[in-house]
């Protein structure tokens, strides 16, 4: 077979079932081969969404996401999303091949340079007799290092003649076990004289809640997470919710109240941590499997697995009978609880005569859709309402994309969770991050995907606008007059309302609520906001 062929067949055989891609010469031939081996090819419509498709499908379904794009402006196009792929740490690959080595090749462009710029990995087939074992190694690194790898099969190489080698077969993620007993036996001595521990827990815990439960109980610790961790605790009387910036009043003082942080699975960023402050002044363990998230404030860091970890620690201690500790409020779960059903503040006031409250919509939405929805934001002034209102089951089943903070990937990132979930899946965008892709509408309808795309339409660049506004600075500047997105949303087939009071709202529940299971394809709400509700002060 040819070197192309012979890609498409060794990512088979690895285990992928799905590319994202968009066809040009530096990679429609492994893409045509793909799917006539029997693997599903998603045509995008440009080549910056099939890789946030990419990383929404790896992120949710928690496994490899693999995109297609060609050389030149294929891959600069793509290079806003791969590097917010590569700073959320998915594991992705991305195929692509070098142009012909001509200097006068209008599409050249370095391909090495490229990837490094974004902080990815970098393979190149150097040889067509190589090209198996390449590809293999291209998705050995980008599951073992937890980043983006481009992966380059030059196009003089893919028409060449290769031998069939031996199948290839997808090897066991090799992550570490437990922890070094005497760091083990250090954190263990902190957590028994701790008298108000807390656990935090992020996405690298996911595989660990009993375990993390069963733990906490035994030592007595409330339980919160990172934003990317939302939802992993809920139920337990002691769930702190989201800590750091996003934290509630209660949360924020148990744990500045805290003498001990167990932190598993949490990379610890400056909003978690609310730039250190939650970190001074208490002893922190933390726990993760790359060693490279471990902090300097980090008085113990166990590089090892979470689940295994969390289980060790809770049978050591109670067998040394420890207690739980005690020094906690003794009315924190009722006061979790209380506080947890008290309404938003100023939310009931903040809808104005032909506008409505971003949080009215998410509260709505979060009581009428189907409770195994996905939930994908873009990033913008916006987000504070659906990552405080919208809930979700899992965590693995919540997804942003703020690690760029580049606005306009919500949008490709939902429809690869939608595509790779195939469950009710929520897009939130800002007008403006929603219109610079919003043509991939069009991708949603075309493959009849669950998808909800909510547009919170402030008709500004919103935070731009608040900027402006805080500076003392006029903000119409930042004010943005667009396409009545409704309109456009049906003329690409989609379903479509638009939003400016709760009897709005109304006028759509009963699509909300069969939202996946109506087979109707993608629905899109355009939510008029007032640009001067600050929803980051409003709670």
């Amino acid at each position: 077979m040819r070197a192309h062929r012979r890609a498409a067949t060794a990512l088979r055989e690895l285990g992928v079932e799905t590319i994202f891609g968009l066809m040009g010469e530096g990679n429609m031939r492994p893409l045509i081969d793909f799917g006539a081996i029997g693997g599903t090819v998603v045509a995008a419509t440009t080549e910056g969404a099939a890789v946030s498709m990419a990383d929404g499908y790896a992120r949710v379904g928690r496994r490899l996401g693999v995109a297609s794009v060609t050389h030149g402006p294929g891959a600069t196009n793509a290079l806003t999303a791969l590097t917010e792929a590569v700073r959320a740490r998915t594991p992705l690959l991305l195929l692509t091949g070098d142009t012909p080595p001509r200097a006068d090749h209008l599409q050249r462009f370095d391909l090495r340079g490229l990837a490094g710029l974004a902080g990815a990995g970098y393979v190149r087939v150097g040889a067509a007799a190589d090209t198996a074992t390449d590809v293999a190694r291209a998705v050995r690194r980008a599951q073992a290092e937890c980043r983006p790898v481009v992966l380059d099969l030059p196009v003089p190489l893919q028409r060449v003649e290769v031998a069939d080698g031996p199948p290839l077969r997808p090897a066991p993620p090799a992550w570490p076990g437990l922890p070094d007993e005497d760091e083990l036996d250090r954190a263990l001595g902190i957590l028994a004289a701790a008298r108000r521990p807390v656990i935090l827990a992020g996405r690298g815990a996911l595989d660990a809640r009993d375990e993390i439960v069963a733990l906490a109980r035994a030592v007595g610790a409330p339980l919160g997470t990172t934003l990317l961790g939302k939802g992993l605790f809920a139920g337990e009387p002691l769930d702190l919710g989201v800590l750091g910036t996003l934290a509630s009043e209660v949360a924020l003082e148990t744990v500045q109240g805290a003498d001990c942080l167990l932190v598993l699975g949490a990379g610890l960023n400056r909003y978690t941590s609310v730039d250190g402050a939650l970190l001074a002044g208490r002893a922190v363990i933390q726990v993760d499997r790359d060693p490279a998230r471990i902090r300097a404030a980090a008085e113990v860091g166990l590089v090892a697995d979470v689940r295994r970890t969390a289980a060790s620690m809770r049978e050591q201690l109670v067998a040394a009978g420890q207690e739980p500790a005690t020094a906690h409020r003794g009315d924190l779960a009722e006061l979790l609880a209380a506080e947890a059903a008290r309404p938003v503040a100023g939310a009931e006031d903040a809808d104005g005569a032909d506008t409505i409250d971003p949080r009215t919509v998410m509260r709505l939405l979060d009581r009428v859709l189907p409770a195994d929805r996905v939930v994908v934001t873009d990033t913008g002034r916006f987000v504070y309402a659906p990552w405080r209102l919208l809930s979700v089951r899992s965590p693995a089943d919540f997804a942003h994309t703020c690690n760029f903070a580049s606005i306009g990937l919500g949008l490709g990132t939902a429809l690869g969770a939608a595509a790779g979930s195939g469950r009710p899946t929520v897009a939130v965008v800002g007008d403006g991050g929603g219109v610079m892709n919003l043509v991939e509408l069009a991708t949603a309808v075309r493959l009849g995907l669950p998808l909800l795309v909510v547009v919170c339409n402030d008709g500004a660049y919103g935070m731009e606008y608040r900027h402006l506004r805080l500076d003392g600075d006029d903000p119409a500047p930042a004010r943005c007059v667009w396409p009545d997105f409704a309109e456009v949303a049906r003329a690409l087939g989609a379903r479509a309302a638009t939003v400016r009071t709760a009897g709005d709202l109304d006028g759509v529940a009963v699509q909300l609520a069969s939202l996946g299971s109506d087979g109707a394809g993608p629905l899109l709400l355009d939510v008029r906001c007032d640009p001067d509700l600050d929803l980051a002060d409003l709670g």
